[in-house]
């Protein structure tokens, strides 16, 4: 029977590695405010939000790969294709959205900015 992993090294070394580690955690700190976007925002904001969530995610995920030296040209998922990830699911959700949303969530903002004052 052929395993469906390509490489499997990860059990030989007795688990994940950190850079899979800070993937993870990569990975569900940018799930979690997703997720609240999705639970407490209007419908119709949604994209516009989630699209800029999303490139903060991306840029976030660049800083790290740069600050650990992650490789860029390997065989294996790296902070590079998340980074990747993010962006293309961010770039995805601004087309997604029209102008008119992305005005009504700044016109949002500006007027909670006007109550608080």
């Amino acid at each position: 029977m052929k395993t469906i992993v390509s490489n499997s090294g990860w059990r030989q070394r007795g688990g994940f590695s950190a850079t899979s580690l800070g993937m993870l955690a990569l990975c569900v700190l940018i799930a979690v405010p997703t997720l609240l976007v999705a639970r407490l925002l209007d419908p119709a904001l949604l994209l516009p939000v989630l699209s800029i969530v999303l490139f903060v995610g991306a840029g976030v995920a660049v800083i790290v790969a740069r600050w650990v030296h992650s490789e860029r040209n390997s065989g294996y998922v790296t902070l590079w294709d998340i980074a990747g990830a993010f962006t293309l699911m961010g770039c995805a959700a601004a087309i997604f959205s029209e102008p008119d949303q992305v005005a009504q969530f700044f016109e949002q903002l500006a007027e909670r900015d006007r109550v608080k004052q």
